[in-house]
């Protein structure tokens, strides 16, 4: 847990800075909980051998992470003999999250996507460095209610969506430190993309 680091009134250059900044991560990354991700990863492996979806959500920095985690899980794992992560980023298509935002709220724009197409053993990945945006935790909710599975990916004390999530990798920052949650979180992906490329490789699928 970092909790003594304030960038900008203890940094007295630049340099300090991203050297706060870089040692910050580098603690981070160290402490990360491999047991939570590597539970998060088993989820993940499978149900994408059982064909279900992976639903990714967040906002703002999050947002580009649930898309940058749907890219890597959808495109990386392409190995023969092995099905593919039907990985669905929530946040990409813009027409459809404004006209959502618009006619039935922004706290309902990723679970009015998911009314209809959610199955029974989907996921639904959810990045939000507070743990507290509601259309977040309103589409974790709807996964657990109908049956699927909700990963979480947190920082600060976790908020609701650490406590809501069934699975959850917690990154522990003071509040507002997103910079170095979005980073984490980040790692986070690569990890759970390539744990998923390794499982498929030792079944033989490359």
């Amino acid at each position: 847990m970092i909790n003594d680091l304030q960038f900008w009134g203890d940094a007295k250059s630049v340099h300090d800075l991203l050297d706060a900044h870089a040692k910050s991560l580098q603690s981070l990354i160290s402490s990360l909980d491999l047991a939570a991700i590597e539970q998060v990863a088993e989820i993940l492996d499978a149900r994408c051998q059982q064909g279900n979806a992976i639903y990714c959500v967040g906002n703002g920095g999050s947002a580009a992470t649930a898309s940058h985690i749907s890219a890597d899980l959808s495109w990386g794992r392409r190995m023969g003999g092995e099905k593919r992560p039907n990985a669905i980023s929530l946040v990409s298509n813009a027409p459809l999250l404004t006209a959502l935002g618009n006619d039935a709220g922004y706290d309902n724009v990723f679970v009015e996507q998911m009314i209809g197409p959610f199955r029974e053993g989907d996921v639904v990945v959810a990045i939000s460095a507070s743990g507290n945006s509601e259309n977040v935790l309103r589409a974790v909710q709807f996964a657990n209610e109908h049956g699927g599975s909700s990963v979480g990916m947190t920082g600060f004390d976790g908020g609701k969506l650490m406590d809501l999530s069934q699975t959850c990798v917690h990154v522990a920052t003071p509040p507002g430190m997103y910079e170095l949650v979005e980073d984490a979180h980040h790692a986070v992906c690569h990890m759970l993309a390539n744990c998923l490329k390794f499982m498929a490789s030792k079944r033989g699928g490359q």
